[in-house]
């Protein structure tokens, strides 16, 4: 591996294009080599977290959102009034009660937050980890692989890739954005409101809690604007399919235990699933139904040496990227080790950078059908490769757990 630091970015509020300084928390450890996340983690398996499922949202005759009494009761258990908290009280990251523990997932519905210029405004996160945490006998790493340029998808990325979209959320650091895919949901065929990211993009893991006003958006610019062109864009040019927010999410437990701002903690255990709502309530459809396509997971993926090509998606968003376009790379991956007692993730050549995070990996299965494989984790600040964790067991169970808790909502 090289020896310059290695980061991918969330991008926050500020001046577009530019580089986000590093906080504190988001400082570059001390190590040989840098590597960065791309998202941010969520709730876990915990089977506390399988309470009955409810609607963060309602709506009145009048089309008027509402949050539903559960929602409210579960705010005031945790001291939150929720008009407070819809007029800015979402804003204090001081709380000695910042929410983190997997049943605590709490995220209102506040109508309008992300409008086009909020969204164009978001950041990528930065996160980094150095080549000392390869060394030495710690499983199996590839030699690095030879960077492949990532190739911007054909509009419209309806047409060509409808699963894919942007996350935006709001942390102690700005408001942020990775990328997402919406997959298949086995309690409800064909009628998913199921969306994989990565964990970093849900949840600050070790160091913090859950990330809040967490929204999806498919096929986020689908005619592929200019940087220009957005300036003066409609919500629907923006946002074609609606703006989906989270009523729940889950990550894996090692993520929220060990999962660190900078470094390749947690980083094998870099997943989440976010379960969506329509915010303005809609016809009734899923998004499934409203993108055409969800994408089955395959927890079951061949060894890393019998997987022939990766196809990885991603709006990267740091430099020389602005954000606002969807890209692709496709590679055949190799091994990479951060230790030796954690499962060995895939890498790929790629020249994405932060915003990527999140973005899904597709491989074809052994049905000829393509699947989800991995999510973009962490990648070198010169962006030459990336890498994702191997989905196996826990993914699994975070997988069916937040499938489970809405198996019973029509």
């Amino acid at each position: 591996m090289r020896s310059e630091p290695l980061s991918l970015t969330a991008r926050g509020e500020g001046e577009k294009g530019a580089r986000r300084r590093t906080s504190p928390v988001l400082a570059v450890v001390a190590l040989a080599s840098v590597l960065a996340l791309t998202a941010t983690g969520c709730g876990s398996g915990d089977s506390d977290a399988n309470a009955q499922a409810s609607a963060s949202a309602a709506s009145e005759g009048d089309g008027k959102i509402t949050i539903p009494d559960d929602i409210r009761d579960r705010l005031k258990e945790h001291g939150i009034d929720v008009d407070q908290w819809k007029n800015g009280a979402w804003r204090n990251w001081d709380r000695d009660d910042w929410l983190r523990e997997a049943q605590d997932y709490i995220n209102p519905i506040i109508e309008g937050l992300w409008d086009p210029d909020r969204m164009r405004e978001a950041e990528d996160p930065d996160r980094g980890v150095q080549e000392s945490d390869l060394s030495g006998d710690q499983g199996v790493t590839d030699p690095e692989p030879a960077p492949v340029d990532a190739k911007p998808v054909s509009p419209t990325y309806h047409d060509n890739v409808p699963e894919a979209g942007k996350v935006f959320f709001d942390s102690p650091e700005g408001t942020m954005v990775c990328s997402a895919t919406v997959v298949e949901d086995p309690a409800h065929p064909g009628k998913s409101d199921m969306v994989w990211t990565a964990g970093h993009c849900v949840h600050a893991g070790k160091s913090g809690g859950w990330y809040r006003n967490t929204a999806f958006v498919p096929s986020y610019n689908d005619q592929a604007l200019s940087g220009a062109e957005l300036g003066s864009a409609t919500e629907k040019d923006v946002a074609p399919y609606g703006v989906w927010w989270a009523d729940w999410a889950q990550t894996s437990d090692q993520w929220i235990a060990q999962g660190g701002p900078t470094g390749g903690d947690g980083a094998p255990y870099d997943f989440a699933v976010i379960h969506v709502t329509r915010e303005e309530g809609g016809s009734g459809k899923s998004l499934e139904e409203t993108v055409g396509s969800a994408l089955p997971v395959n927890f079951a993926a061949p060894a890393v040496p019998q997987v022939e090509s990766i196809t990885a998606g991603g709006y990267p968003a740091a430099a020389p990227f602005d954000g606002e376009t969807l890209y692709q790379c496709q590679d055949r991956p190799g091994r990479l080790s951060i230790n030796a007692s954690d499962p060995t993730m895939y890498r790929i050549g790629c020249t994405m950078t932060g915003g990527s995070s999140g973005g899904g990996w597709v491989a074809t299965g052994a049905d000829g059908r393509p699947a989800l494989v991995s999510n973009t984790s962490i990648g070198p600040v010169n962006a030459g490769w990336l890498a994702g964790p191997r989905l196996g067991e826990v993914a699994k169970g975070v997988y069916d757990s937040v499938s489970e808790k809405f198996a019973d909502q029509s």
